[in-house]
């Protein structure tokens, strides 16, 4: 008891496990720019205390819908009951029916915004999840990525559990259940301290609502008050949307327990360095919120001005890729002088599949989503900021989109060094070998998206724009590993896997 005082998605390495569900024909999804992007997996948002604590709950999912498109989900707590709706799709046109909002009663809520992963998609995957305990019921939101989520999965099937979904997140309500603790707390912080990765949870019990984060601190997860109610979010932005007042972040390590409207903080983890996930910066959180006191936007212009320091060049426009290269290049604009304007136009009037009857009319698809500026771009030498290149496919055709409208040249500068590496904390990535940097050097990626230059800020450039010096070698500030390799933590399945591999290899033919 409590006293007083799929996630969204999986690593590479674990969707690979997962069943592929078929696709009725032949379809493109009409952002194909965005399709090559990194994705954040998930959002979550909790509230305590407050009347109609589902509707307060769905508000601030509205708020996360870009951090997951694919689903939606509420667990609401009335006192005596729990109470759930979860579905496919998104917030809007799930969340905002009367007949769906009037089952999710309670002054208690939880809710999460997924992400779609190739063959993952399923409701049974879609969080909240929740499990009838020998403590009574217990439902968990997650943001981040359990990268020994296999092995202990494998563990716990041997010692006889049995698994609804294929999420990682799973894992802790079986670790939780089959603790040797008597009081649920100890139960949870017994769970947790099995688990490697990267985690922000919001926990529902009939005792009270839990919110934590992992010792790193990877994941975002800030905390706010409306009137005496207490509210969990990933981000800011969520509490603006609601009319909450920030409080504080949830600190690394640290869990945050509201029960009867009162709130306690233990940290039951060894105190060690955070390394938040300096993505959060670049491209995954809203450019309006403030993420560890520092404004995301105001850093993404910070990144831009670095990048006009670093690699300016004589050029006659500075044109963002929309939406996410559009503060970025404000900075670089502004630092180098050259004239910010809007070559590229989006259109957010898209849905977001059709059917595609030929190839033609594929290519001709992409334009409905991004269109160039045509009389603005003609025989201009174009300068062109994007947040980052992931396979590379989207800048290409940004660039051929630029030479097409009779752009004179066409440079390209990204807002984060090189994307070399996977991440494993709850970012949908690609496999390395499918990252383009991984594969080439800059002067071969330039040649491969066909820019006339191209050009990355550095990882010292980066930390400078949220106010260090430079990267520091024995212990950086933050969680860069998709840029340098450097894990902050084991990463047992991916291990594993590996060597899982090389045995294959081994093997006589």
């Amino acid at each position: 008891m409590l006293q007083k005082g799929d996630k969204c998605g999986s690593s590479a390495y674990m969707r690979a496990h997962r069943p592929r569900i078929p696709r009725e024909g032949p379809m493109l999804t009409t952002n194909p720019f965005d399709d090559d992007k990194l994705r954040e997996e998930c959002g979550i948002f909790g509230v305590s205390g407050a009347d109609g604590a589902a509707a307060l709950v769905a508000l601030g999912l509205h708020a996360l819908q870009h951090r997951g498109q694919e689903a939606a989900g509420i667990t609401s707590w009335d006192g005596t009951h729990f109470h759930s709706h979860r579905a496919m799709g998104h917030v809007a046109g799930n969340f905002d029916r009367d007949e769906v909002m009037r089952t999710l009663a309670g002054s208690v809520a939880c809710g999460h915004v997924r992400y779609a992963t190739t063959g993952d998609s399923g409701m049974r995957n879609v969080q909240p999840l929740y499990a009838e305990l020998a403590s009574g019921g217990f439902a968990v939101a997650h943001n981040g990525n359990i990268s020994n989520a296999l092995h202990v999965r494998r563990e716990l099937i041997q010692r006889g559990s049995i698994f609804q979904s294929t999420s990682d997140t799973e894992t802790i309500i079986h670790l939780v259940a089959t603790s040797g603790y008597k009081d649920l707390l100890d139960r949870f912080i017994d769970a947790l301290k099995q688990i490697e990765g990267a985690y922000s949870l919001i926990c529902m019990t009939p005792e009270g609502m839990i919110a934590c984060r992992d010792p790193l601190g990877i994941r975002p997860l800030v905390m706010g008050k409306l009137g005496d109610a207490y509210i969990f979010a990933s981000e800011t932005v969520a509490l603006d949307v609601v009319g909450a007042d920030y409080v504080r972040d949830v600190e690394p390590g640290e869990l945050v327990i509201v029960q009867d409207g009162e709130l306690r903080s233990i940290r039951p983890f060894t105190a060690i360095a955070p390394r938040p996930c300096i993505f959060e910066w670049v491209y995954f959180s809203r450019p309006d919120s403030i993420a560890q006191d520092r404004s995301v936007y105001g850093v993404r212009k910070a990144i831009g001005a670095q990048l006009a320091i670093e690699s300016g060049i004589d050029a006659d426009l500075v044109v963002p890729v929309p939406d996410s290269g559009v503060p970025a290049a404000i900075g670089y604009a502004q630092q180098s002088g050259i004239p910010f304007e809007l070559g590229i136009i989006r259109s957010h009037y898209v849905g977001r599949t059709f059917i595609q009857p030929s190839a033609e009319v594929r290519r001709l698809g992409v334009k409905l989503k991004h269109n160039a500026n045509r009389d603005l771009i003609q025989g201009k030498r174009i300068v062109l900021i994007d947040d980052s290149i992931v396979r590379g496919t989207t800048s290409l055709k940004i660039v051929e989109m630029m030479r097409e409208a009779g752009a004179a040249e066409v440079h390209m500068r990204i807002a984060s060094p090189p994307t070399t590496h996977s991440c494993f904390y709850g970012v949908d990535t690609p496999e390395r070998s499918k990252l383009l940097a991984a594969k080439m050097d800059v002067a071969g990626m330039a040649a491969f998206i066909k820019a006339d230059s191209l050009a990355f800020v550095s990882i010292d450039g980066l930390y400078r724009a949220l106010g260090e010096a430079q990267r520091t070698q024995v212990l950086p500030r933050y969680c860069d590993a998709c840029f340098t390799g450097e894990y902050p933590t084991q990463l047992t399945d991916h291990d594993e896997q590996a060597v899982s591999q090389l045995a294959l290899l081994d093997e006589p033919a």
